[in-house]
């Protein structure tokens, strides 16, 4: 089941959505719930771990869905780059009401409201105790944040890449949609690419299986699930070997 604070995994990269900050808003942030999701990371606080952050930007512009009404992709890629530095700001800010030192560092440099992405700093900053929220995906259209979160994962040696939704873990269907929808506990990545499942991207789910880094899918809007996957508790679904 887990000791309540025994930690399993020391070092991980969170991915959030950028819908996760929507809340009951048609578009933008909510600050409650930018607040709720800092708390739960403070939750963390006192089992020292090493926490990086790679949110979306969907609640402000999605870069494929422009593409697809006409706009040149490099272009809406790099918008909705830029939506994801605003997400991040906006959950530093979030953060650091909580007392956590925070930095954001943006593959796009814009240095008066971030710092660059340097792999080493970005580590030293994890092993100092502060959180590093990794804006602007990779920095490259084409790619998601899915991609980005399994390769900043990478960069910065993390155990685990813990993916938060808005459901409990990772479905045969879209449990939204289809209330006798299965969950899976454990799933291979192969048969995430297999069956579609829309975990994460292909890319972001091919690099994470060429480098043996698993992802932990659960539901972010239940208090206390975040510190229970930490501390080994059976939440969410498990995607390995």
């Amino acid at each position: 089941m887990g000791d309540e604070n025994k930690v399993v995994y020391k070092r991980i990269l969170l991915k959030l959505s950028g819908e996760a900050l929507l809340g009951k808003q048609s578009s933008g942030v909510d600050p409650e719930v930018a607040n709720y999701i800092a708390a739960e990371i403070k939750s963390l606080a006192d089992l020292n771990v090493q926490i990086g952050i790679v949110v979306g930007g969907g609640n402000i512009f999605r870069g494929l869905e422009a593409s697809s009404k006409g706009m040149d992709r490099t272009s809406a890629d790099y918008m909705g780059m830029l939506a994801t530095v605003i997400n991040s700001l906006a959950l530093q800010s979030a953060l650091e009401m909580h007392g956590i030192a925070t930095r954001v560092q943006s593959s796009i440099e814009m240095h008066q409201i971030a710092e660059p992405f340097i792999q080493r700093k970005a580590i030293r900053h994890l092993e100092k105790g502060r959180i590093v929220i990794f804006a602007g995906g990779t920095g490259n259209p084409y790619f998601t944040t899915d991609t980005a979160a399994s390769l900043r994962a990478m960069e910065i040696k993390a155990d685990v890449i813990m993916k938060a939704t808005k459901v409990d873990g990772v479905y045969d269907s879209d449990p939204v949609k289809n209330k006798k929808a299965v969950m899976f506990k454990n799933i291979k990545y192969i048969d995430v690419l297999t069956k579609n499942l829309k975990v994460m991207d292909a890319t972001a789910i091919s690099l994470c299986r060429d480098n043996s880094l698993p992802i932990i899918v659960f539901n972010l809007q239940k208090k206390g699930n975040i510190r229970g996957v930490i501390c080994g508790k059976k939440i969410g679904t498990y995607v390995g070997e």
